[in-house]
């Protein structure tokens, strides 16, 4: 009997798992663009916490501009991420694909900076020249 009463308690549990924790909203945003969404967002807060000024220059709050791009409201992004984050490997995969987005951004600017540095050097160099020739024609006199 002990056995018995176990076993129904294990496969209750194993079946209660698979129920939906948070039932889908009326306005789910699409995976696809809640993925969009949550990408913009941590590009806009990296902005907001590496330059804040440049956000208060052009008085950009992050989440307001987000929701205006997307024209979504505060309380259908907020359900939708709840109901996304529910299923944590769902939502550990929408968090992958985001850091891969960045990853790849991150390595084509940094491609860019150093190809502008590259550039600029001989610039810098001509410039170096023209202060030494000025220098040392300075000391002459």
């Amino acid at each position: 009997m002990r056995k018995i009463i176990t076993l129904l308690t294990i496969i209750t549990l194993f079946v209660s798992c698979k129920e939906e924790v948070v039932n889908k909203p009326e306005r789910l945003i699409e995976k696809d663009v809640m993925v969009d969404i949550m990408y913009d967002l941590s590009i806009l807060e990296a902005i907001k916490y590496q330059n804040p000024t440049s956000l208060d220059t052009f008085k950009i709050n992050p989440r307001e501009y987000i929701f205006k791009k997307y024209k979504i409201d505060s309380i259908q992004f907020a359900k939708s991420n709840v109901y996304y984050a529910s299923d944590y490997e769902d939502y550990k995969l929408m968090f992958e694909q985001i850091t891969k987005r960045l990853d790849t951004n991150k390595k084509s600017v940094d491609s860019l900076i150093n190809l502008e540095k590259k550039k600029k050097k001989p610039a810098l160099q001509k410039i170096e020249k023209t202060t030494a020739i000025v220098n040392d024609t300075t000391k002459l006199k």
